[in-house]
């Protein structure tokens, strides 16, 4: 029987053909005469809870890694009404991550752990047409087939494994369809820059084994997100390679590559390659591709070896705009990078390599996007440690069902859906190194009571099993939360508090630094690409120096990247940087009264906007700024209230 399609639809098939890209033409062409799906008719598909985790376990570790990028992806994303979701090369949603306020209606559109969102499931959606065109796009709105969906925008990337397989989907989905396709642009570009640096970290995760030669053409292109990585073993020969090294090497596909001795492709050896890794392995030395001549710059890692990023030096302009060259030295990137000329954060540097070796727990705290990893990751570079893993894991991101599975590992079997061969948890993977855990004000307090045993007696015991193993154990904490307050409550143990907390470093936000325009040139040299110099004009400039930062220095790296992968004539220009920044009119986010003030350009100077910043500031003075007291008389949850505070830029405690 012939599927019949309601006439409302017909028209917006029309225009999927005619107006929208070929590729959505061809995924309506598929949903009618391939999938014989009627719009009309579509219902979601949800895999059973043992299916879910079958579908996760054979994922692994990529889970794992992607769920870290989507962390900083939402930072940036907050408070635009969008939730990210990663799925696997079926279809089905494996992991999301979505805004406490938003939970009710994305699980009312189907965005959830275990759904089917193939296109044979769905019709034309953004994870279901990814996979099948195995490209980056956007469904937008009426891009969808079916009617139930045409509510939705949605941006996806397909992430693929170190052979070129596809692995996962990454998507940035919105229930609210507004504006044009267009307006996606910058989700699409964040989504598609995290899901190449998950592919990165999954090449290089699962060639550990062998020595990873990064190149490219371009000497500070090397070790970016751009450059060529081919896996070399013991014997010289290339075992897998990613598709920006066939691409540079002139090939279509990575299978010509695969197979070959090192030493056929380029003027160089595996004796050669372990030698300069041995030697120094941060070091770009120049080699030659043995077809054409062509001059490449690489380095060479080995298992050992600990991750790293290029170290910039900055240019100011000769005009009134900012003016970014991209000399790069490829060295470690640690305290000096962090500090700049920031009082707060120089005396934290000086505290932090005094402590480092001395077995100090130190603490950090911060708001969100901060750079806490980044400072937790200094220390451990500038440690007698810095050799051996930093292990970082983030209390708040795990479901709490997993944090224990995560932290202890458990033994083969050691219940329903554990891996055959077991796991060892963060906490033996960090010994010898460090062990990073973001947001230990999370932590459930049963988990800490086992937390605070292995402190005590630096063993651990893996879940279904009866022997400790020892570690040696190195805890750098991180928070944004203040842990005498959770102590008060009886949310967090008092003497795990007083175990971890040797010293306290306070990071602090972006709109606290003095040194805040030479920590943007830092952050544009950082995330620039390129050795010809970038261009920010005037107003974008102003507009970005006088910006609150909400997402701190996260938020920052992640507006610029963008802005830096949008420009034209590499001059980034405010139709480049998002609404929220370049948006006229603002409200002082330090004002005491609650009264507009342009001369800060971060508040919206609606009326309704200010009457109701000034309420909250009344209110939150009137109970002494504490949460609970001002959210019970205002008649709102916990939640709201923190939600219009970050909308109002009211920070969560009075700064006089």
């Amino acid at each position: 029987m012939a599927t019949v399609i309601a006439p409302q639809r017909t028209a917006g098939y029309m225009r999927a053909r005619g107006n929208t890209a070929d590729v959505i033409a061809g995924s309506w062409d598929r949903c009618i005469r391939d999938y014989g799906l009627d719009p009309a008719q579509i219902d979601l598909d949800v895999v059973s809870p043992s299916t879910l985790s079958a579908h996760r376990d054979e994922l692994g570790e990529v889970v794992s890694i992607a769920r870290a990028e989507m962390e900083n992806l939402a930072a940036q994303i907050s408070g635009s009404g969008y939730a990210l979701l990663l799925t696997d090369a079926e279809g089905v949603i494996l992991y999301n991550r979505v805004e406490q306020s938003l939970r009710t209606s994305f699980r009312a559109a189907g965005l959830w752990d275990g759904a089917d969102w193939s296109e044979g499931s769905q019709g034309t959606n953004g994870i279901g047409t990814c996979i099948f065109e195995q490209q980056p796009l956007t469904v937008h709105c009426t891009d969808h087939f079916a009617s139930r969906n045409t509510t939705l925008s949605c941006s996806a990337s397909p992430i693929r494994n170190s052979d070129g397989a596809l692995l996962a989907v990454l998507d940035a989905s919105s229930v609210q369809c507004e504006g044009s396709r267009a307006g996606q642009m910058h989700t699409m570009a964040l989504v598609s820059m995290s899901a190449r640096l998950i592919e990165k970290c999954v090449f290089l995760n699962a060639n550990a084994q062998h020595m990873i030669l990064r190149f490219h053409s371009r000497p500070e292109f090397v070790s970016l997100i751009h450059d060529g990585m081919v896996a070399v073993d013991e014997g010289g020969t290339i075992v897998a390679a990613d598709d920006s090294a066939a691409c540079q090497l002139g090939f279509d596909a990575r299978t010509p590559l695969i197979g070959r001795a090192v030493a056929e492709v380029f003027d160089i050896d595996a004796d050669i390659l372990a030698e300069r890794a041995s030697d120094n392995a941060q070091t770009v030395w120049p080699m030659h591709e043995q077809q054409r001549g062509r001059r490449y710059f690489a380095t060479v890692r080995t298992p050992a070896e600990r991750g790293r990023s290029a170290r910039v030096t900055v240019a100011p302009s000769s005009d009134s705009a900012l003016r970014v060259s991209a000399a790069r030295q490829h060295q470690a990137r640690g305290f000096a990078d962090l500090a700049g000329s920031d009082t707060t954060m120089a005396y934290n540097v000086r505290c932090a390599r005094r402590v480092a070796d001395r077995q100090v727990q130190i603490m950090l705290r911060g708001e969100t996007g901060t750079g806490k990893e980044l400072f937790a990751r200094a220390i451990h570079a500038a440690s007698r440690r810095s050799a051996s893993p930093f292990v970082a894991v983030n209390c708040a991101a795990i479901p709490e069902s997993l944090i224990e599975s995560e932290l202890f590992g458990y033994k083969p079997g050691a219940f329903t859906g554990a891996r055959r061969d077991g796991m060892r948890g963060k906490i033996l993977q960090s010994s010898g190194g460090t062990l990073f855990l973001d947001e230990i004000g999370d932590m459930p307090v049963e988990l800490q009571t086992r937390l605070l045993r292995v402190l005590e007696e630096r063993e651990v015991v893996p879940l279904g099993s009866e022997t400790p193993l020892s570690v040696d154990l190195n805890v750098i904490s991180a928070t944004h939360a203040d842990l005498t307050q959770r102590v008060d409550s009886g949310s967090f143990r008092e003497d795990l508090y007083y175990r971890l907390n040797g010293i306290t470093l306070t990071l602090p936000a972006v709109r606290e630094r003095t040194d805040r325009q030479s920590l943007l040139r830092s952050v544009v040299a950082l995330e620039h690409d390129g050795d010809i110099a970038v261009r920010i004009a005037e107003d974008a400039l102003e507009a970005l120096v006088r910006y609150n930062w909400p997402g701190n220095i996260r938020q920052m790296r992640n507006v610029l990247r963008t802005a830096l992968a949008l420009c034209d004539d590499l001059t980034i220009g405010m139709a480049d940087l998002p609404a929220e920044i370049t948006r006229a009119g603002k409200c002082s986010a330090d004002s005491v009264d609650g009264h507009c003030n342009t001369s800060s350009p971060t508040v919206s100077t609606s009326p309704l906007d200010c009457a109701e910043r000034a309420a909250l500031l009344a209110a939150l003075d009137e109970n002494r700024w504490n949460i609970s007291h001002t959210a019970s008389q205002l008649g709102m949850s916990r939640n709201t209230l923190y939600r219009k505070m970050k909308k109002h830029e009211i920070p969560p405690s009075r700064q006089r």
